[in-house]
Parts: C-alpha cells; structure tokens; sequence
C-alpha cells in the first residue's frame, strides 16, 4: 500500500493489529461453539474472552515469535497463548492454520467489499446530480474520436450512471461469493472438529458456511472478487478518458477543478492538466493487474498449497485499497468537474451542420430515393465542407440538383433542428434514474 494512494479507513482493514484481533475472535467464537457442545470446559471459554478481548496484541512479540517459528498462525497462538494462561491449550482444537487464515481474509474482504459499495454509493450521487444538471446541454457525440451526431453532456453523465449501477451491483455480487468461512480442519473433512463450530464461527463472524472446502475455501471465490475489482477500475478509467479528451486544449469541453495555487507545470505557468484522471488511468492498469494473480491462485494442488498465500498478502491489500482511492478521486472530480456549454456548442457547429448528415440521408430514402443515391448525394456535398472547400453544408443542398427534387429548401431546413436529436433525452433517463 503507497500512503500517497491510500485512505486511512480502507488501510485499517490490512492493519497486523486488525488481522490479530480478527484471529482472535475466530478462535473465541470457536472455543464457544465447543464449550456449548461440551468439547471443552465452559470456563475456558470464558477466560479467553476476559483475558484477551480488549487486549492490544503486540505486533513486535508476533513478530519476534515467528522469526523462530517461521509460522504466522503459530507465532499468534503462542502470544495469545502468553496472554490467556493455562486455558489456552484449548484454544484452536481441531483447527488448522488455513481456517483462521481464509476465514479472516473473508471477514477482511467483505468489509473492504462494504466500504466499495460505499464509494461507488457517493459517485453515482455526485453523476446522478450532474446528469439533471447537463440533461439537455447539447454536445457532439464522437464515434473513432470523429464528430457524428448531437447529443447532451447529461446523456453522456447517465452512461456513466449505469455503468457505475452494474459496478455497484457486481460489487454486493462480489462480497457475497467471498464472505465464506471454513472451519473443516487439516483437510476439510472436519474429522477433527464438529461441523456446528464451523457454522457458530460463520454466523458470529458474519459470513456464510463454506459447503465443501479442502484445506482452503476455493479460490473461484477469490478470483471472481478481484476480477470483479479489475472491472471497476476499467469502468473508472473509462470516464477518466472521457474527461482527459474532453480536457483537450481544441476540444475544451470540460475540465477538472484548477484550485487557487495550484499549477500545472513547472516549466510553463500556463498549463492546467487533467492530472486526476490521468492518475486514475496508472490507479486502474494496477488494480487490473492484480487480477492475473488472483486468477492463477485458483488452480492449487490436492487439497492446498500455499502458492496462493504470498499473492494475497500484496493483492488483498494493495487492490483494494488503490480502488477505494480511484473511487473517491473520481467522485471528487465529477462533483466538481467545470463544464463549458458555449465550448459544446462551438464544437458542435465546428463542421457547419455535416453532423446532421444522417438525417438528410433518411429524408431522401423517405422521399423515394434509393439508398446507394442518397448516400451519394449527401456526401459528395459533406465532402466539400470536410475537405474546407465550403463552410454551409445546408446551402450545399439547397442547390444541389438531386437533392432538391425529392426535398424543397423548407423540408432541408427542417432537418437541421438540433432539438431533434434529443427527442427521447426522458426515456433515456426514466430508464436510468427512475425519474426525470
């Protein structure tokens, strides 16, 4: 995790002492279901909780343990086990390292999982509120980066809209298929331990039982998450592009918020660049990459290994934490986005009505004109204003002789309405927002 990308209550989650506390109570809920099932005395049950549930685990201690050890899980059991006293020895029975650890990991992702859900929560209010406000503020649609026919910044704010709902939906997708336990023991057999352990620990922890784990929940699991992850932060990066274009010194349709003292250069004091999205661009390629690893940790051998362990440690973490950034980076950016209306409108008009070309070609085919004729017809007359050798793309066909027999000057004229385009701008976002 970078500081500089990172926000203070999505780190937490990833802290040792979080992870311990999160051991400890995996192992307390386990000590309970066994003294309820008379496995062990109801006493030491108790005494683990009184001794260690407010306790501030030392990180250093751990640490130090498993320098000898040379095992994470055992190096916690041991300080706990200095903490608890004697009836510590009924702490952990019957269980293996892989069911505090994939438990934990479970616990730790739903809730990075439920602070996601939180961010994408503010960024689609901070859309939602600038889609009504740009509803019908005409821009021009580009298809290959080229003009083709009008559109309204509000429509291009309610795609994003709905993509971000789809993110939200495949994030509370996400935390459900990750929010497993396993309490099965050294191979998922429970031979060692009862099944109603597994399922107090599930319910206590807030997660769900693992119908057939081996020694590790399956990474299927794990995999859809982080994927679903790298989908999101494709999502981000999308409007991030989108806002970069628009940023573009000929195009200028938009910009990030320039604060007071800000600069853009250090060589050049004029410049005021699209910094914010272009940092949700690198933000993205990273969150994307730690899919790769996720992916490759599904295939284990037999009933475990640990190839899967190292990569989780960076990617719970580091994936994570950099989409909860990239989350919150962008809502501040669309909140506060600075959008230029007469800029729209200017590009809009930049090719002297030739984004109205399509209707013109409509019109002929209508009027009973073949459709190889009117695309002809409509062309060699856009060409001339493409090309710069005219400027009026409606005085072109006014007098062209193919094109006024079939439509008189006031039916041309009618073709040119920019309200046109935006006809069914309502349905649009009936369909989106639930209201208009």
């Amino acid at each position: 995790m970078i500081p500089r990308y990172t926000r203070p209550e999505m780190a937490s989650i990833w802290e040792p002492q979080t992870r311990f506390r999160i051991w400890f109570e995996i192992e307390a809920h386990a000590a309970d279901a066994m003294a309820d099932l008379g496995i062990i005395p109801a006493d030491a049950a108790r005494t683990i909780w009184e001794k260690a549930k407010g306790v501030t685990f030392d990180v250093a201690r751990i640490d130090a343990i498993e320098r000898t050890t040379k095992h994470d899980v055992i190096a916690f059991l041991t300080h706990l086990a200095e903490i608890v006293g004697p009836e510590a020895r009924f702490v952990h029975q019957g269980m293996t390292s892989s069911d505090v650890l994939d438990t934990c990991l479970g616990v730790q992702l739903a809730r990075a999982a439920d602070l996601l859900i939180a961010d994408l929560d503010g960024l689609l209010a901070a859309i939602e509120r600038r889609a009504f406000e740009h509803k019908l503020t005409p821009t021009i649609g580009r298809s290959h980066g080229i003009h083709a026919e009008p559109t309204t910044f509000g429509l291009k704010l309610a795609g994003a809209y709905a993509e971000f709902s789809r993110a939200r939906e495949r994030m509370v997708a996400a935390r459900k298929e990750v929010a497993t336990c396993a309490i099965s023991g050294a191979v998922g057999t429970f031979a060692q331990i009862d099944p109603r352990v597994e399922e107090h620990v599930a319910e206590a922890m807030g997660l769900t039982v693992e119908p057939v784990s081996t020694q590790v929940i399956p990474r299927d699991r794990h995999a859809m998450f982080f994927a679903t992850l790298g989908v999101v932060a494709s999502s981000v990066e999308r409007l991030a592009i989108e806002i970069r274009h628009l940023q573009r010194t000929e195009v200028l349709e938009a910009e990030e918020f320039f604060s007071e003292g800000q600069k853009g250069s250090s060589a050049m004091p004029h410049k005021r660049n699209p910094v914010l999205s272009e940092n949700l661009t690198g933000l993205a390629r990273m969150v994307r990459a730690y899919v790769t690893p996720a992916m490759e940790n599904v295939a284990l051998w037999h009933e475990r290994d640990i190839s899967h362990s190292s990569a989780e440690r960076m990617i719970g973490p580091d994936a994570t934490v950099t989409l909860d950034f990239a989350l919150a980076r962008l809502t501040g950016i669309v909140d506060k986005l600075i959008v230029y209306p007469e800029n729209m409108k200017k590009n809009l008009d930049r090719l002297g009505g030739l984004v109205h070309s399509q209707r013109v070609l409509l019109a002929l085919t209508q009027h009973g004109v073949s459709r190889e004729d009117s695309y002809a017809f409509v062309q060699r007359n856009a060409m001339k204003v493409w090309r710069g050798e005219a400027t009026d793309f409606m005085g072109l066909l006014k007098a062209d002789p193919d094109v006024k027999k079939a439509l008189s000057d006031k039916e041309i004229e009618a073709l040119f309405d920019l309200g046109y385009h935006f006809k069914n701008v309502d349905t649009i976002f009936r369909r989106v927002f639930g209201r208009v």
